[in-house]
């Protein structure tokens, strides 16, 4: 590495601060590269604007952005540790090509400037994919609740056989939570949607940057106009958009819960497609559920993600090396969150009820709390009703059915009231 752009006269740079500075930088800056050029193409564009560039000049660069952009893409280009990260690369290869119109592309900027511009575009493109992803969870899951609206299957609390439930409610309840999910993720992504682009290491420059050309040409739907407040959103948009991605994934570690007890020979009410298990290394008569286990995993990365962020912002105001930490924290915790939310509509698809478990599961005492309500019905105080029905449990499924008892199920979002078509028009009125 040479050149560095800091490098002061007469001091050497010491290999192994530089290391420790650096970091991943370079590693991670790969995941940004692209948006990173992308912002530099449109920041070329307001200098010329603004006379910082001739016509020429900003042809050149143009041809050159788009040629490296396509380069690192086809693997021609590889961003490596010869350059201090992505920002110094950029302006390297600018430099070689194109020489003093190269050099010219940082005016106005702080490699602050560039991460944090890069980094907002990523994460509007991440949020983008969390918002479209539970959409799709969520039809699959309004679709199989339609389908199995009254298929019966044991209901639990407490981990404890309860009531009968059935499959619409338990679809209904993923259906609705994605739903939310969906919501908060395109409601995260409208509150971050703001353009960083301009606003240098937090102070503004002494140039009259073209602002809105920038805000337009990236797509953001407005600028973010105080550019300390761009400091102090670095790290706050970040943990942001982990809390939209971590509502999606608490959900899925919950389902995966779910279908690892379901899964289980002690339950035995869903078999899994054969491409999400396993085989045993030592034990040749299983297989097992490691996708959902995985699944149920994958929200550990994002709540750890989201503290790291959460413990760099114990900062004063203005811009400070610590919150170079937080690439790291949402590059692990979006790639891990959003491979597993890809992997989680096919599976809910493809997964196989097996009917005769579950109604073999259902015993006796999970029909109490229709009894009990039978009797409050008819005028008994629910508490003398509550008690007649416990001492008589053992005989509560008398002359009953668990079909009867969905049957029954009439409150609003209950078996018999699932009220899927409120649900799908909230589904259709997603973005």
């Amino acid at each position: 590495m040479s050149g560095l752009l800091w490098q002061k006269p007469g001091v050497a740079v010491d290999a192994q601060i530089q290391a420790f500075l650096a970091g991943d930088d370079v590693l991670l800056d790969r995941e940004f590269f692209l948006h990173d050029i992308r912002a530099s193409t449109a920041h070329a564009e307001g200098l010329q604007h603004i006379g910082i560039l001739n016509a020429d000049e900003l042809t050149a660069l143009q041809r050159e952005l788009a040629q490296l952009a396509e380069d690192f893409k086809s693997g021609a280009f590889v961003l490596d540790a010869q350059y201090e990260d992505g920002h110094s690369a950029i302006e390297a290869r600018l430099t070689e090509r194109l020489g003093d119109a190269g050099k010219k592309i940082h005016s106005g900027r702080s490699r602050n400037d560039q991460i944090l511009v890069a980094t907002r575009l990523w994460l509007k493109e991440k949020l983008l994919r969390v918002a479209e992803l539970s959409r799709d969870i969520a039809k699959v899951a309004l679709d199989r609740a339609s389908a199995e609206a009254m298929l019966p299957i044991p209901g639990y609390t407490h981990i404890q056989r309860a009531v009968v439930s059935s499959a619409g409610m338990w679809w209904a309840g993923w259906a609705e939570a994605f739903i939310d999910n969906s919501i908060r993720a395109t409601d995260t992504l409208r509150w971050v949607d703001c353009n960083p682009l301009g606003t240098a290491a937090g102070y503004g420059v002494n140039l009259p940057l073209d602002r809105e050309h920038t805000t337009a040409a990236l797509g953001f739907a407005r600028m973010q106009i105080s550019p300390i407040y761009a400091q102090l959103s670095r790290g706050k948009f970040e943990l942001a958009a982990l809390e939209a991605l971590g509502s999606a994934t608490l959900d899925l570690r919950r389902i995966a819960w779910d279908l690892s007890l379901f899964t289980s020979a002690e339950f035995g009410f869903v078999a899994l497609p054969a491409q999400y298990t396993t085989g045993s290394s030592i034990m040749p008569n299983k297989r097992n559920p490691d996708v959902i286990e995985l699944m149920r995993a994958t929200h550990a990365s994002v709540a750890a993600a989201r503290t790291e962020i959460e413990q760099l912002l114990s900062l004063p105001s203005g811009y400070h090396r610590d919150l170079q930490s937080s690439k790291g924290a949402i590059f692990h915790g979006f790639g891990r969150g959003l491979a597993a939310l890809e992997l989680l509509p096919a599976l809910l698809a493809n997964l196989e009820w097996r009917n005769d478990n579950m109604r073999a599961a259902m015993d006796a005492g999970m029909y109490a709390t229709d009894v009990a309500v039978e009797a409050a019905i008819a005028g008994v105080p629910f508490r003398e009703a509550y008690k007649a029905a416990a001492a008589t449990s053992a005989d509560a499924g008398q002359g009953r059915t668990p079909e009867d008892s969905l049957a029954a199920r009439t409150s609003p979002g209950a078996a018999a009231d699932l009220r899927l078509d409120a649900l799908r028009a909230r589904w259709e009125a997603l973005v």
